[in-house]
């Protein structure tokens, strides 16, 4: 799991371009159900890779601090968004100060951890109070054209490229679940790039996915002649008191 992790380090850059971010909804249904708002918050951005959700949170006025294990995904952070303190770590054994966080944050990370560890970290870094966040972008499957590709997704790896390996906390407080449905149009070029940028193709190597996604490209292009892609996704997002 380590290994398949830190694949993203080599392509961290085409990660931070390609990679959806999340709805303003999503931080919304963050507040309501960590019952706080984000402004002021003291949140550290656990897995935060190349700091797609970690701006975000920023941006909504959160005292944000992002913990990332990955080399090339911290340097890309830094780049990008050098106003937010980074440090180095991963949710099972993290850097941070006991009792000093409002909200622990994992956008597309928290499967990365081993939950009986990261669990417990979990429980001595936030305040009395605090809120485990976590959260997935997944394709909206009720589309049929993205129902499609995750099926032909899914026998060219196995089931191991889904969502069967999560498993979500128990253990803190009640688990509250919502879900946010969001879309993004971008180019065909755009939307093969995000695929390419998961961890399952970073792992198969560069010649097994450009033959993957020359055959993809062939079957998508009839479906969008203008060369737009309309990306839908469905957020689920967890949420846990301390």
């Amino acid at each position: 799991m380590t290994t398949r992790a830190r694949s993203f380090d080599a392509a961290a850059a085409s990660y931070a371009a390609h990679r959806p971010g999340y709805p303003p909804a999503l931080f919304d249904a963050v507040e309501e159900l960590a019952g706080r708002p984000l402004a002021g918050a003291r949140v550290a951005d656990v897995g935060a890779g190349t700091g797609i959700a970690t701006a975000l949170l920023h941006e909504r006025g959160a005292e944000v601090l992002a913990v990332e294990p990955g080399d090339g995904m911290a340097a890309q952070l830094r780049r990008a968004h050098p106003q937010i303190p980074v440090v180095r770590g991963d949710g099972d054994r993290l850097p941070l100060a006991t009792g000093a966080f409002d909200l622990l944050t994992y956008a597309q990370a928290w499967h990365w951890t081993d939950p009986a560890r990261s669990l417990a970290e979990a429980r001595r870094v936030l305040r009395p109070g605090g809120a485990l966040c976590i959260w997935w972008n997944d394709a909206d499957l009720t589309v049929p054209w993205i129902a499609e590709q995750e099926a032909r997704l899914a026998d060219f790896f196995g089931p191991a490229k889904g969502s069967g390996f999560r498993t979500l906390p128990r253990g803190l407080g009640a688990l509250t679940t919502r879900s946010v449905r969001w879309s993004r149009r971008i180019p065909l070029d755009a939307h093969l790039a995000n695929l390419a940028s998961h961890s399952a193709f970073l792992m198969l190597g560069e010649a097994g996915t450009r033959e993957y996604f020359a055959a993809e490209r062939q079957r998508l292009a009839p479906l969008f002649p203008d060369g737009t892609v309309e990306e839908r996704y469905v957020v689920g997002l967890h949420v846990t008191r301390v």
